[in-house]
């Protein structure tokens, strides 16, 4: 086998490698959810991989014991704590996959605009 073969190789077994970690982490990325209780144990929230509410369970008590606007208060804490949790466990798998130097955030955090990502018209 020539030097080319052999780094043609070596080029594809790391293709290889990359792409089965990418594979690994999208398939546990769609697999995420997070549940949070309230302190109180009377709101109990689910949200899934892409922030989206899955469950919200109230204990029958709860009416009896928080006004209308402090349950709906209680309701949005827990669905912003899950989705931190779900926030949290996704960089934790994307991390490892970002390339040297380039912080998660600059590509996934918030008020990130792909235009700004791409080169302008012209851009070499």
């Amino acid at each position: 086998m020539d030097e080319f073969s052999a780094t043609l190789n070596e080029l594809t077994e790391e293709y290889e490698r990359h792409a089965r970690l990418v594979k690994d982490a999208y398939g546990k990325l769609n697999e995420l959810e997070a549940t949070v209780r309230s302190g109180d144990e009377m709101v109990t929230v689910t949200v899934g991989a892409r922030g989206q509410v899955k469950a919200i369970e109230l204990d029958a008590r709860v009416y009896r014991r928080l006004p209308p606007s402090e349950l709906a208060r209680t309701i949005t804490e827990q669905l912003n704590r899950a989705a931190a949790i779900v926030a949290d466990r996704s960089k934790e798998l994307i991390s490892p996959l970002m390339p040297d130097g380039v912080p998660y955030e600059e590509l996934f955090g918030e008020g990130v605009d792909l235009d700004s990502l791409l080169p302008g018209p012209g851009a070499a």
